[in-house]
């Protein structure tokens, strides 16, 4: 079982397969301060939660492990990168 946790501002995008050549995506975010995303791979099922800094569970999005053709973590970055923003030239 593979669990992850990410804090407020990550969200996890799921791409599923949903018959024929079509894919749906799901967007799971953690929305409020003190909360998370924790991702889980239980019996074939992935689950994607938003927790509460206590542990309760806000809502969960379960999808069959063989339909999900990619999960895509989105951290949030604790620090702005300057060369990213373009507020300090490279070199």
């Amino acid at each position: 079982m593979r669990k992850g946790s990410r804090m407020k501002g990550d969200w996890v995008e799921i791409v599923v397969d949903v018959g024929g050549s079509a894919t749906k995506t799901y967007e799971v975010a953690a929305t409020r301060a003190g909360r998370r995303v924790e991702i889980g791979n239980r019996r074939g099922v992935v689950e994607v939660s938003e927790v509460t800094r206590t542990g309760t569970t806000v809502r969960t999005a379960r999808f069959m492990a063989t339909r999900v053709l990619a999960l895509v973590e989105h951290p949030v970055l604790d620090e702005p990168d300057a060369h990213r923003s373009g507020d300090v030239p490279p070199g």
